[in-house]
Parts: C-alpha cells; structure tokens; sequence
C-alpha cells in the first residue's frame, strides 16, 4: 500500500488533446498526441493505446487527465512526456476526464 504522501506526489492535469495521429513505430497501436496543459506546463507529447475506441478526429479537442511529473519515456519515435490516464475495458482504453471542461493545466486532487 502507499500512503497519502506518496499519492500526493503524483501530479495530475487536465489538458486538451490539440492533435493526434498514429504512431506509426509504436509495437502495439497508438497514437501520438500532443496534448495543451495551459501556460505553466504547455504543450507536451503523449503515445496512448486509444485505437480501439477512438479515432483521432475523436481526440482532439477532448479532455484528458494526465500524470505530468513521470519522467519522459522514448516510445518508437516519440518522446512521451506525459501519461495520459483511461480506464482498461473488454473494448478497449475508455478516456479519463473531468465531469464538465475545467482550464488547461488544473491540478486533480
């Protein structure tokens, strides 16, 4: 188990998905995102395995939770800065996210 201390540690954003396309090197199907967590963050990259219930067209403009304060992963050809968080289902990764649109960069408790 890990203690509240250790959960306060992890630092999650919302932000929203301004592009996305498939991450064409990637072993298992992805995509590169690159998702807005507004002025104090910015714009950083993701690769997510969404393909199954999203399209990109899907993705962009939507959004997300992410954790921000991992460090960077190198997945195919794309630097992943942030990992984006779903929820797994038999159908595939179904997005996490805010019950109404807060601002880019807003801290999860």
């Amino acid at each position: 188990m890990i203690n509240i201390e250790d959960f306060q540690k992890i630092d999650m954003r919302a932000g929203t998905i301004i592009a996305a396309e498939i991450n064409k090197g990637a072993r298992k199907p992805a995509y590169k995102l690159k998702v807005d967590f507004g002025d104090e963050i910015g714009i950083k990259n993701s690769s997510a395995q969404l393909t199954q219930i999203y399209s990109p067209a899907d993705l962009i403009g939507r959004q997300v939770i992410a954790v921000v304060n991992f460090p960077p992963i190198r997945i195919s050809q794309v630097k992943s800065e942030v990992l984006i968080l779903g929820a797994g289902t038999a159908g595939g990764v179904v997005l996490l996210s805010a019950e109404r649109p807060v601002e880019n960069g807003s801290k999860i408790f």
